[in-house]
């Protein structure tokens, strides 16, 4: 066993809370963060910020512009419009095709690469949006795609995904996150991506809940025009 972890760093609350909570374990991070065609660089900015917060010196930027060549996703295809209160949906249109599986695949591979013992993603089943790809039979099953596919699951034993914060609603996580000082100013939940947050998408409501919920303040700002989202 090796102090290596990468995680999987989006540049929003969740990854960023399990960057603090894998720095908390004493962990060498390797930080690994996807340029996927999203709608706006502030995830991008962020998580550069986060992995510098962090002094990770080696944080790998991944280009795989092919997921909004095919969209399928508002977040990937800014022909699709990303609709409010989606939260009651099923599957909302900001899902983006297989995901997490693309990350977590080419997250493994790096792990493998450069001998971790741990993946580190932060995937919920209860605030999840409905995205199939954040369900614990998904990480249960990658896993085991894991230990079967490489060299190091055949002959070392099985690269770990951790997902601390699986079984946590955004309250607990914020409470978490602020209890072991993550720089959530740093940090970007807007599915919109402008300087300030709209306040109105589903990330952003549950990101308001999670703090309001805490009575803790929310160090990003939210535009003033939506300011009944707070009441």
């Amino acid at each position: 066993m090796n102090n290596r972890a990468v995680v999987v760093l989006s540049g929003g609350l969740d990854s960023s809370t399990c960057m603090g909570i894998a720095k908390k374990k004493g962990y060498e991070i390797y930080p690994i963060t996807f340029s996927y065609g999203q709608r706006h660089d502030r995830e991008l900015n962020s998580a550069i910020s986060i992995a510098e917060y962090y002094k990770c010196d080696d944080h790998k930027i991944v280009d795989i512009n092919f997921l909004s060549e095919i969209g399928g996703s508002s977040l990937t295809d800014k022909s699709l419009e990303i609709r409010e209160n989606e939260l009651s949906e099923d599957i909302p249109n900001t899902y983006v095709p297989a995901r997490n599986l693309i990350f977590l695949s080419l997250a493994i591979a790096y792990a493998e690469t450069i001998d971790a013992d741990y993946i580190y993603i932060g995937v919920n089943s209860l605030d999840y949006s409905g995205y199939p790809d954040c369900r614990p039979e998904f990480i249960d099953s990658i896993q085991n795609t894991a230990r079967l596919a490489t060299k190091r699951g055949v002959n070392q034993g099985n690269i770990i995904i951790n997902t601390p914060l699986m079984d946590l609603d955004k309250k607990q996580i914020v409470k978490l996150g602020v209890r072991i000082n993550v720089p959530f100013e740093l940090t970007t939940s807007c599915y919109i991506g402008e300087d300030e947050a709209c306040g109105v998408c589903d990330s952003c409501l549950l990101r308001i809940q999670g703090f309001q919920q805490n009575n803790y303040v929310d160090p990003i700002k939210y535009m003033s025009k939506n300011e009944e989202t707070f009441k």
